[in-house]
Formats: structure tokens, C-alpha cells, sequence
């Protein structure tokens, strides 16, 4: 298998057969039987120079798996994870995205991601996700879409530092106010959620009447119960005016 290296595993009690594997190999398929034993291997995962493939997994994959320590991308989507604990990404530091989408999770452990220097993209969407995990600094997109967030789930403050974030999902909450947003945005989708109300200062300073707002270019508040027409003085900052109900 020229330019790939399976290792499969005969029996249980291992030892793996490499004699398909290349020394140059650049990509793999590790295969680990037992969840506790300490292998630098991925659960029925496929691994493409830096990239880790863990989707739809059968039998369900209910847990992270173990990354080779060069990952750069995991996409562990459409599996059955309900809990990301801190120690799941602490030693892959070269992380730049993760996707988890369409899991089970609930509950993220404090600096699961937050500890991550190089993360810029990450999906938590079509979770059950009550409360919003602390963001790395570089972060340019994250998505948490159908989840289960209120407004007390999520800080006022964290999105705050987020200096580069570019796209922000927080459509299909639960969602009463539309949170802080930093600067740098471009996207945020707030569609079908609880949104009653919007201020002078949800996306404009209030008191400053030449504050222009040019980076965001899309807002989406349409399927909130908020009428944007009682408030015509919230979005003169902004280029274009938010999808949502006007009357």
C-alpha cells in the first residue's frame, strides 16, 4: 500500500503487524481496541499528515481519542462524546481546528480550549451545550449553532477578547440578548432564539454618533421575537441593517 501505513491488530493481546508499513508513510489508520491503554493512537480514526478524521465512528465513539502529537486538525464529528475534559487536547498544542460537531456534549471542562495557542476555528454546533467553555485568544471562528445556550450560559465578557474573531454562529439558542461583540466581526448569526430586545449599545456606542461599525457585514436576527423598527437608533453604525422583523 504504497505511501500508506495500516496497522491492524490481530487479536487482543496485540502485538500490532506493521509489515505494510511504509517508513515515508503519510498517512495511517490506527485502530485501538481498549480505551485505557496508553497508546499514541486514534479510536477508529483516520490520520492524514496532521489531520485526524474521527466521523461517524461505529461502534459510537463516545470519548476524544488519543491525537498524534503533530495534529493540526480533528474533525470528530457525528459521534456520541458527551463531555470534553481538560486533559483531551493539553498535550496537542499544535491544534488549529477542531470540529465536534453533531455530538452529545454538555459539559467542557475549564482550558479545554482556552489553553490552546494556535486554535483559530472551532464548532461546537448541534450539542447540548448549557454554558459556553472559555475561547483562545486567536480564535477567527466559532460556531455553537443548536445548542441549549441562555444568556446566563453565556459570560458578557466572552467574547470580549476575541480580537480576531471574524464569523460568530449562535443561531438555534435559547439566547434573551444578543452578547458582547468585539470588533473584528464580520458574520454573527443570532437567528431563531429568544431575542426580545436590542439597545443603542448592542452593536453601536451610544454615545459617540459618528462611531461607524464597516467590518459587519451580516447580522441575522430573523426568527427572534425583537421588532428592529422600534429601534432605530441601535444599528446607524452598522452598513447594512440586520435580517429580522421590522413590523
Amino acid at each position: 500500500m504504497a505511501g500508506h501505513c495500516v496497522w491492524e491488530l490481530f487479536g487482543p493481546n496485540f502485538p500490532a503487524d506493521t509489515r505494510t508499513c511504509s517508513s515515508k508513510a503519510q498517512s495511517w489508520v490506527l485502530l485501538r481496541v481498549k480505551e485505557n491503554q496508553d497508546l499514541p493512537t486514534c479510536l477508529l480514526c483516520v490520520c492524514l499528515t496532521g489531520s485526524v478524521y474521527c466521523e461517524e465512528v461505529s461502534p459510537d465513539m463516545t470519548f476524544v481519542p488519543s491525537l498524534p502529537k503533530e495534529t493540526a486538525y480533528l474533525y470528530a464529528r457525528y459521534n456520541r462524546i458527551k463531555k470534553i475534559a481538560a486533559k483531551d487536547f493539553a498535550d496537542i498544542l499544535t491544534l488549529k481546528r477542531i470540529d465536534l460537531t453533531g455530538n452529545l456534549i454538555s459539559e467542557v471542562e475549564d482550558g479545554a480550549f482556552s489553553k490552546l495557542p494556535l486554535l483559530e476555528e472551532l464548532s461546537l454546533a448541534e450539542n447540548r451545550l448549557v454554558k459556553l467553555p472559555m475561547l483562545p485568544a486567536k480564535l477567527t471562528v466559532f460556531n455553537a449553532n443548536h445548542n441549549l445556550l441562555k444568556t446566563k450560559g453565556v459570560k458578557a465578557t466572552a467574547f470580549k477578547k476575541l480580537t480576531r474573531l471574524v464569523n460568530l454562529f449562535l443561531a438555534d439558542n435559547q439566547l434573551e440578548a444578543v452578547p458582547h461583540l468585539p470588533e473584528s466581526l464580520r458574520t454573527v448569526h443570532l437567528q431563531n432564539n429568544n431575542i426580545t430586545e436590542i439597545s443603542i449599545d448592542t452593536f453601536c456606542k451610544g454615545n459617540n454618533t459618528y462611531y461607524l461599525r464597516p467590518n459587519l457585514n451580516v447580522v441575522r436576527l430573523d426568527g427572534n421575537p425583537v421588532i428592529l423598527s422600534k429601534y432605530p437608533n441601535s444599528c446607524t453604525c452598522l452598513k447594512a441593517l440586520p435580517i429580522g422583523r421590522y413590523h
